[in-house]
């Protein structure tokens, strides 16, 4: 799409903002859903609206010119499976279904997550023709959601795909995961007093908002549909090497940093790594901002407000943990 109608569900969100800012910079108008007021997103026109729970009604209304959706819209990571369905299930099902009663059928573009693939052994990096077997509450509501997506569109009721996004960083990163957690302790930190951090064994694949960003509007001028694209860097990076970019970002001086390390790994499992082939063929996407960069604006992003909104997407809220 070079121009048109977007209408972003989660748009005031993490990933949602860089979508929206992808969006309205190839000239589209962008239409940003958020289940809760919050802070302007620059660019587009913001319509509150909670997918799982207001009018069906009001979101045929809101999707009536919409040339383009992406499902962007997430819940934080939590044990609470009642909140994890309504975020991740239900409204997408209304999403679903709201489309279906649309006179036309906008291109659809739906976020996943990698750990809608579950625990994968150390060095793996996975395909999506990996049969999916998630753990956590999280992973499992996500993958519903996915399944619906497919559905509809083998069923003709949706033309789109499913990007299966891993752990996010970049300018926004929210406070609630590893890196925007870290860089709020780094900026509280003051005088002489070395700030302690325990850092888990983990190894995770990271990429970058922006990277996202372009990888959801590839998606949604590419002739694919019915199919799960892996959007990742295809490297995995050790947490502690992460840490370590980011207070040589913070310009700490690293004598003020203690770091221990942690035999605990995340929740979900400890390594992630996605191939990333088929995005490249099917999509011609590739990440372009390295992690050095990412985690050095996430940094000088930290310092301004991003904006407060909807989670987001699956990944933005748990990166790291």
């Amino acid at each position: 799409m070079g121009s048109g109608t977007a209408v972003v569900v989660g748009g005031t969100g993490f990933l949602g903002r860089h979508i929206c800012a992808a969006l309205t910079a190839r000239g589209n108008d962008v239409v940003a859903v958020a289940r809760r007021p919050g802070p302007p997103v620059e660019g587009a026109h913001v319509v509150q609206l909670d997918a799982a729970r207001g009018s069906l009604g009001d979101l045929v209304a809101v999707l009536k010119d919409a040339d383009l959706v992406v499902s962007a819209a997430g819940d934080v990571w939590a044990d609470d499976e009642a909140r994890m369905a309504a975020a991740h299930v239900t409204a997408v099902d209304r999403l679903l279904d709201a489309m279906a009663r649309l006179p036309h059928r906008p291109r659809l573009v739906h976020l996943g997550s990698v750990h809608e693939y579950g625990p994968v052994p150390d060095g793996v990096r996975v395909a999506e023709d990996r049969p999916a077997a998630p753990v956590s509450v999280h992973g499992r509501t996500k993958l519903a959601g996915t399944q619906a997506v497919l559905r509809s569109v083998c069923e003709g009721r949706v033309d789109g795909c499913v990007l299966r996004v891993v752990n996010a960083c970049g300018p926004g990163t929210p406070e609630y995961s590893f890196v925007g957690r870290l860089a709020a302790r780094l900026r509280a930190r003051t005088g002489d007093t070395p700030l302690d951090l325990t850092v888990a064994d983990d190894r995770r694949d990271y990429i970058d908002a922006r990277d996202v960003a372009e990888a959801v509007d590839l998606a949604a001028r590419a002739p694919v549909t019915g199919r799960i694209i892996n959007i990742g860097r295809g490297t995995a990076t050790g947490m502690r090497q992460i840490a370590d970019l980011l207070v040589r970002a913070s310009g700490i001086a690293p004598h003020l940093v203690r770091e221990s390390g942690g035999t605990v790994r995340g929740r979900g499992a400890g390594w992630t790594c996605v191939d990333n082939t088929l995005a490249h063929r099917l999509l011609g996407w590739a990440p372009r901002v390295p992690l050095e960069t990412s985690l050095r604006d996430t940094w000088t992003a930290s310092a301004v407000p991003f904006g407060a909104g909807d989670p987001g997407t699956a990944d933005a809220a748990h990166a790291g943990h």
